[in-house]
């Protein structure tokens, strides 16, 4: 079973989407929170697979929340943001603070389904892309890649799988997980997802 922590300051979205998740034969809700400081305290507590956690929150955000939560020692929760807007300096910020990735509120139940298992599973969902920062800065790990590393970073950023990223680059796949490897290994990176923040931050996307 997959353990979610649902948490949101609206008790009836997370009613809502405690009906949705427990729909799903191998999602359990193990716990809910409203607010940023009690999310923290119940994944420390009761280590949930994932956290779905909401942005705009009294007490502690969940920005800050999905920082201290993902920081944390040992095997912490992957984080899943759900947003109100797609497009807003929040998602960005919440990647940058360790979250798996987002969805909109207003995702069909089964898409809010899939992304748990995506983001328990190691993987991000598949958001379209994310705002960058009003002034990128140059990154020196970025600056020290090759060009085939930085056009794998750029096709990383823009949620090319690994198939698709082939076919773009013709290459084998077999060579693009080589490259993907080194990428993150280049840029200190936790995951993919961490280096489309970097990839923005370092200024690389078209804006």
């Amino acid at each position: 079973m997959i353990e979610v922590l649902l948490v949101d300051d609206d008790l009836l979205m997370r009613a809502g989407l405690r009906m949705i998740i427990e729909q799903a034969p191998d999602l359990l809700v193990s716990g809910e929170a409203s607010d940023g400081q009690q999310a923290v305290a119940a994944a420390r507590r009761d280590h949930p697979d994932v956290v779905v956690m909401d942005v705009r929150m009294p007490v502690m955000g969940g920005i800050e929340a999905t920082r201290q939560i993902t920081s944390a020692g040992g095997d912490p929760p992957k984080v899943l943001i759900l947003t109100t807007f797609e497009l807003d300096e929040y998602v960005f910020n919440a990647l940058k603070a360790g979250a798996s990735g987002f969805l909109l509120k207003r995702s069909p139940p089964e898409l809010l389904i899939e992304g748990i298992r995506t983001v328990a599973g190691g993987h991000a969902p598949a958001h379209r892309r994310v705002l960058p920062p009003a002034h990128p800065t140059e990154n020196p790990r970025i600056a020290e890649m090759t060009e085939r590393e930085r056009e794998v970073l750029v096709a990383i950023a823009r949620r090319l799988s690994n198939e698709e990223l082939a076919e773009t680059l013709f290459i084998s796949e077999n060579t693009v997980k080589t490259h993907v490897k080194r990428v993150l290994a280049k840029l200190g990176a936790r995951d993919r997802v961490h280096a489309v923040v970097m990839a923005y931050e370092g200024g690389l996307m078209d804006r």
